[in-house]
């Protein structure tokens, strides 16, 4: 699919070819937390649940001393602090941490949990395999059967340190050439966009295919349209009719694999996506300089 020639996607590495031409196609999945009730309340905190086939979102506005735990956690899960007046205990087997907001924080499996220290929102970032989180979401049932052209969930290798707590600071200033701010674990991606401050230029937009891999776009702030087109098969009946939904923040788009895709923001002022993928994406890992902590994660 065709870039501008001043996106740095456009120097991207072709993954290898996938070897079976879609049958059938998931439709998109569009989760409008402003506009749903929350899965979970409890005095002064309110928990939405949403899904991909691989990953799982949980965001909460909550109060302080709101406290979550994870007990047996299988594996790395991510904690997505996007506002600055944030701030978090966070517990794991090191002790405790204190987090400021306008970070991310890749947390160990086993038992950990997050104490809330200033009223405000936070993203939790789960794979599938915490179960009980998985039943939570309000889109479950849209993946009582797998979506098609998905690979399989795989983790990618440990770190050869050992899993610990890490944290790292959004506040890095974008760079010519770099797509993003990319940190990764050995679970999933997470790819923080530069802000995009008023509408984008629609003479640059970027449509494009995944062949075996969910885009999961996360509204943060501002407004966006999320461009929706499928192939044409041999098969008319699976035709499906384009899209160009609006979704405010906070919101989440599932956006399938196989589906030709391109997201403009349309807000006024500041506006903030953040793509997540699971597991992490082979094709920017293999970009130099791309992904911020590549030095404690090897690819496969």
């Amino acid at each position: 699919m065709p870039y501008d020639a001043k996106d740095p996607r456009a120097r991207l590495t072709p993954g290898p070819a996938v070897d079976k031409t879609p049958t059938d196609f998931a439709g998109t999945e569009y989760v409008k937390f402003y506009e749903t009730p929350p899965n979970e309340t409890s005095p002064g905190v309110k928990t939405w649940y949403a899904r991909g086939q691989n990953l799982i979102i949980a965001y909460t506005e909550a109060s302080v001393d709101t406290i979550f735990s994870r007990t047996r956690q299988p594996d790395e899960y991510v904690l997505l602090l996007p506002d600055r007046t944030m701030s978090v205990d966070i517990t794991s087997g090191e002790g405790v941490k204190r987090v400021a907001g306008c970070s991310i924080s890749i947390i160990p499996p086993g038992e950990s949990s997050v104490r809330v220290l200033a009223k405000g929102r936070l993203f939790r970032l789960f794979t599938i395999l915490s179960e009980d989180l998985a039943k939570k979401c309000s889109n479950a049932k849209s993946y009582a059967t797998p979506h098609p052209n998905v690979a399989p969930f795989k983790p990618w290798p440990a770190p050869p340190s050992g899993y610990r707590l890490r944290t790292y600071s959004l506040d890095v200033p974008p760079q010519e050439g770099r797509f993003g701010r990319i940190w990764r674990c050995s679970t999933m991606m997470v790819n923080y966009l530069d802000i995009q401050n008023g509408p984008r230029d629609t003479t640059k937009m970027s449509p494009h295919a995944h062949d075996d891999f969910e885009q999961i776009s996360l509204a943060v702030e501002g407004v966006f349209v999320h461009h929706i087109r499928w192939p044409w098969i041999p098969n008319m009946n699976k035709w499906r009719a384009d899209e160009h939904e609006e979704c405010a923040t906070v919101s989440v788009a599932v956006i399938p694999a196989a589906a030709i895709h391109t997201t403009g923001a349309v807000g006024k002022g500041a506006n903030q996506l953040v793509d997540l993928f699971c597991p992490p994406r082979l094709d920017f890992s293999q970009k130099q300089g791309w992904v911020l902590n590549s030095d404690e994660y090897p690819m496969p």
